[in-house]
């Protein structure tokens, strides 16, 4: 050491690399406190033995903790996740505490303890009590049942007349059909059911003895009288014969044309001219022309409005024997104009022979005889399509329906009334 103030050691002569000069951007070292004399033992200055490092706190590991340590952030780890956005949703996984930190949950995320053990239910005494009382009447009912059902069947067993085999409410249980009888019906094509009808081998027309109604058309309620009083001879007559053939009877209706069809019509026809509905199965009259007729020639008005009945009778009996169906059938799947209306024809025809069948067995019972059969004769060998307003052929000409007319009253039998096996000459 210096013995002269002039050659005292300046601060930091003794320090590592010291020369006695201070070292450059360095702070010369001072002391708070007056040192002793001697300085000491000498110490390492190596950070990493230094007693300053261990006795040092921790850095934060948590995000959002302070220190008094100053500096920037540490760096994230490689691959490590990035900060999310605020109000953003993060995929699904463990969720992150920092960069540089584990999962705040780690390992199985649920308990290994069992769930509590839900103690036994117990019952009062009153209740259960109860139950006991309860079990006590059940099999008590079911014991005095059972007594009383063995002394019934006992007593069945000693006089068995003595209780009804079948309740007075109970109805006998219906007999089921046998599933193995199948009956089958095939269907009658219509030429079958035209030219081949059963009603041709139902007989002759039965004399009813029907006579003529002793009213005088003279107006709309006496002509509808005199019609409704002429209807039971036509269904009495008919009624063997439609039955002898297989078919269901049914008596028509009968109806007065109206100067304006009605919604509820089904048919509609010409005011002057009587006409057959099959939809609904009725006879309407045209009472108009027939007061007319009556008025000019009372004889001849009632002999047409007999033929007239009888003639619109015989569309019903077509009806009710299923050949007027079978006969529109025909006309309707008939494209050309002049078929249709040789189909009509025959129709038409047809029923003004049934009709002279019925006139030629109730002739007499009518009074069908003398000037009043000659008057008939007239008008049946004057009535045809030459004299409709017109002229469609689709009635028959007056030579066609004479030809038809007379061997039908001849012989008042429905046989003689096939026109639908007649050659087209003899329905023209």
């Amino acid at each position: 050491m210096p013995e002269t103030e002039e050659g005292t050691p300046q601060p930091g002569h003794f320090l590592p690399g010291g020369t006695g000069e201070p070292a450059a951007g360095t702070q010369p070292l001072t002391l708070k406190s007056t040192q002793p004399g001697g300085l000491g033992k000498a110490r390492s200055t190596a950070f990493d033995e230094s007693s300053i490092r261990r006795k040092a706190r921790p850095l934060p590991t948590e995000p959002g903790t302070t220190s008094e340590y100053s500096g920037p952030p540490v760096a994230p780890l490689t691959g490590a996740p990035a900060q999310p956005l605020t109000g953003t949703r993060r995929a699904g996984g463990p969720r992150p505490t920092g960069w540089h930190s584990n999962p705040s949950r780690a390992g199985a995320q649920f308990t290994s303890e069992p769930p509590p053990v839900r103690p036994p239910r117990s019952y009062s005494r009153p209740v259960i009590a109860g139950l006991s009382v309860l079990v006590v009447l059940m099999l008590t009912g079911a014991t005095i049942a059972g007594v009383r059902l063995m002394n019934s069947y006992g007593s069945q067993v000693d006089n068995p007349l003595s209780q009804p085999a079948v309740k007075k409410s109970q109805a006998p249980l219906p007999i089921p059909p046998d599933p193995t009888v199948t009956v089958t019906v095939q269907p009658i094509p219509d030429l079958v059911r035209l030219q081949k009808n059963t009603i041709y081998a139902a007989g002759k027309v039965a004399s009813v003895s029907c006579k003529e109604p002793a009213i005088k058309p003279n107006s709309q309620s006496a002509i509808l009288r005199y019609y409704q009083a002429l209807l039971p001879c036509l269904n009495k007559a008919w009624e063997p014969l439609v039955t002898k053939a297989g078919y269901d009877f049914r008596p028509p209706k009968l109806k007065l044309q109206s100067s304006q069809a009605t919604p509820d019509q089904t048919c509609t026809g010409e005011l002057d001219v009587a006409y057959y509905c099959g939809a609904d199965e009725s006879i309407n009259i045209s009472w108009k022309s027939d007061l007319e007729f009556y008025k000019d020639q009372p004889l001849a008005a009632r002999v047409w409005m007999l033929d007239t009945m009888a003639h619109e009778y015989g569309h019903h009996v077509q009806m009710m024997t299923e050949m007027l169906t079978a006969a529109h059938s025909r006309e309707g799947w008939t494209k050309s104009k002049a078929m249709k209306l040789e189909w009509s024809r025959r129709l038409e025809l047809q029923a003004t022979c049934f009709a002279a069948a019925f006139l030629g067995a109730n002739k007499k019972p009518l009074g069908l005889t003398g000037e009043k059969l000659e008057v008939w004769r007239w008008e049946s060998q004057h009535t045809g399509d030459e004299y409709s307003k017109d002229k469609v052929r689709d009635h028959g000409s007056r030579k066609s329906h004479w030809a038809w007319s007379e061997p039908a009253f001849n012989a008042a039998d429905p046989k003689m009334c096939n026109t639908f096996t007649a050659p087209s000459a003899k329905v023209s």
